[in-house]
């Protein structure tokens, strides 16, 4: 649940909750299901091949490897490889799964997790509870500015660690109805990586079943397999028939590359969402998916900016007509969004958004618009049916007459614009998370300014009382205050969440588990 920076949210394609991940049961049968999304194609056990290299294209390079500084889309799915979380999301049924942790209770604001034995670090130390401590305590410090903060750990959460009894305790100043959602997104870092962050710039220092050992930034990241991992998601081991000893991630901007490296064997597995999704069908490969955001518009409201003026907010908003726009963004494939945090296995379902959307009416917009000059961001690695969704987009508030300016940019470029410069107005940043107090930091709150994440500086009252209801809430008990609290934003077109759509993971000489994030454990290499 993701995706974001120095500190960025969850990313154009990201789909960044950490969920469940395959425990290399046999299977052999076609068309499995896979955990939280789809699979297509499966192939049977006795095809799988032990050993061997796994490449997998990324749309970007990750940057600072530290795992608790970012939540970009790319640092997501390398994360994966050599982290482990406390717990894990089942994709299928919503439930809380063991990974670190063997066993937890919540009891109002005390939340208690019990350790697996025999946990090690990549360096071969043990994995302990005062570590896993440390780690709830890093983030939950605001002068360490991680992005989690607010998002996969409670503001205020205090924790403390008891090794002799392997427990955690994190001590919660109000309730937080999904706390455990949030600690299956949130990455353990080893006590050698607590001590020096520098060092994770470009190393490792986790409990995941690989181990980063070459990093040649802007082209690949190569990663060795651990032996003895037995404590991945609900009991995933690296002793598994067809896993990989090698996995290198490859840096791949261009989606259509991309898929011809796929088809061409060169690479194992690729993220494609554009209209290079029909040849990859059409050639029949194995593929994964999972519904995702897609097309998110979030608007400057700093000073300084013309989308400062909610009322040239909700012109922009407006002026455009979404369902046309979420038919383009998706290449035909998608859908209006429904919920702010619609990541399989959803925890609040429902439709906050739709009811909501302030109506077409681009005669109305051209008052507020007239004259504008306003710059729109968005990511280069989404796609070509996300960039034709941009023209469109402009085109139509052009025609309102605003004077807006387009530019795609990598995500480096785009987070330090959102979350650095703030020389921006328009921005499309998909967030993806599969409970709704994961976004809250994001759309409340102190801004950058104030060492928050609220990166576009919203301050609507009305969501702000409503969230305040909900996590008074037990679980989903207040999942239709949750929803209601959204619609504020929406009919306010503080936010204008727009498109979703079954993003696809394809492989090619592999299949693997990929709902929501990369799940190192679930890959199967297979025989040629």
């Amino acid at each position: 649940m993701k995706l974001s920076t120095v500190r960025t949210v969850l990313l154009a394609t990201a789909v960044a909750a950490a969920l469940a991940g395959c425990g290399g049961g046999s299977d052999s049968d076609d068309d499995k299901p896979a955990a939280g999304g789809e699979t297509k194609n499966a192939a049977p056990e006795s095809q799988y091949v032990d050993g061997g290299t796994f490449t997998m294209s990324l749309a970007g390079d990750p940057g600072k490897l530290d795992p608790q500084s970012s939540a970009s889309t790319q640092l997501f799915a390398v994360n994966q490889l050599a982290y482990d979380n406390l717990v894990f999301v089942d994709g299928q049924s919503g439930e809380v799964e063991p990974q670190l942790a063997t066993d937890w209770t919540v009891d109002g604001t005390t939340v208690t997790l019990t350790l697996a034995q025999g946990i090690t670090c990549s360096d071969g130390t043990p994995f302990t509870a005062s570590q896993a401590a440390d780690n709830i305590s890093y983030v939950g410090d605001p002068k360490n500015k991680s992005p989690y903060l607010g998002t996969f750990v409670p503001v205020g959460a205090k924790a403390t660690g008891d090794d002799a009894a392997g427990t955690v305790t994190m001590t919660l100043a109000e309730p937080a109805p999904f706390v455990l959602n949030g600690l299956a997104s949130l990455p353990m870092v080893c006590a050698s990586g607590m001590q020096d962050r520098a060092a994770l710039k470009n190393t490792t220092e986790g409990t995941g079943p690989y181990e980063l050992t070459e990093a040649v930034p802007g082209d690949h990241y190569t990663y060795q397999i651990r032996d003895g991992y037995t404590w991945g998601p609900n009991g995933a081991t690296t002793d598994e028939n067809g896993m990989p000893d090698t996995i290198v991630m490859k840096i791949v901007q261009n989606e259509g590359t991309a898929s011809n490296l796929l088809l061409s064997g060169e690479v194992n597995a690729a993220t494609i969402q554009g209209p290079d999704a029909k040849r990859l069908d059409a050639a029949k490969l194995f593929s994964v998916s999972t519904t995702a955001m897609v097309g998110e518009q979030w608007f400057n409201h700093d000073a300084g900016h013309g989308t400062s003026d909610p009322a040239v907010r909700m012109a922009l908003t407006q002026a455009v007509d979404y369902a046309e726009l979420a038919k383009v963004a998706t290449a035909g494939e998608g859908s209006p969004a429904t919920t702010f945090a619609g990541l399989a296995p959803v925890a609040c379902p429902g439709d906050s958004i739709t009811p909501a959307m302030p109506a077409m009416d681009a005669d109305a917009a051209k008052g507020p618009l007239a004259g504008q000059k306003l710059t729109f961001l968005y990511s280069s690695a989404a796609g070509s049916a996300v960039a034709a969704a941009a023209e469109l987009a402009v085109q139509q508030w052009k025609a309102a007459g605003a004077d807006v300016t387009a530019k795609g940019v990598d995500e480096t470029a785009l987070e330090g614009a959102t979350f650095g410069t703030g020389d921006w107005d328009i921005a499309w940043l998909p967030l993806n998370v599969n409970s709704p107090d994961q976004l809250v930091p994001f759309l409340s709150g102190p801004g950058l300014a104030d060492q928050g994440t609220n990166f576009s500086g919203i301050d609507n009252a009305d969501y702000t009382a409503g969230v305040k209801a909900a996590t008074q809430m037990a679980g989903t008990e207040g999942c239709q205050t949750w929803l209601d609290a959204e619609s504020k934003l929406v009919a306010a077109a503080d936010i204008v969440p727009f498109a979703t759509s079954a993003v696809k993971t394809y492989g090619n000489g592999a299949q693997f588990d990929y709902p929501g994030t990369f799940m190192p454990t679930s890959i199967r290499m297979l025989a040629k």
